[in-house]
């Protein structure tokens, strides 16, 4: 099964940065095209950022300018370099493939203070 572990969450100042790290399992991780997704309670997940596997990027319109998406596929890895963060910020973070959606790990918490 293919299974998606976030990390590097945590509690920042506004202005602040963290780099959220996604390891990835079971797929064929250099021909996948993986997002950044983020949740609060009450709202639905919402789109943060992706990477494709020719390494090109898109981000929402919400952190453009401020945040970073890469992959190292040596690694298995995704990354979300996160700066210039504001209250807003705050959520779980996941990752996943694009298209199709794999199951959803249990995402990293990053909380921006005021």
């Amino acid at each position: 099964q293919v299974q998606f572990v976030e990390s590097g969450g945590g509690l920042v100042q506004a202005g602040g940065s963290l780099r959220l790290s996604c390891v990835a399992s079971g797929l064929v991780f250099r021909f996948a095209d993986i997002g950044w997704y983020r949740q609060t309670p009450g709202n639905e997940r919402e789109y943060v950022a992706s990477i494709r596997s020719d390494s090109s990027t898109n981000y929402a319109d919400s952190v453009k300018g401020r945040f970073t998406i890469s992959r190292d596929n040596a690694k298995n890895t995704v990354y979300l370099q996160m700066n210039s963060l504001k209250p807003e910020d705050t959520a779980v973070y996941y990752c996943n493939r694009r298209r199709p959606y794999d199951i959803w790990g249990r995402g990293t918490q990053v909380t921006v203070s005021s």
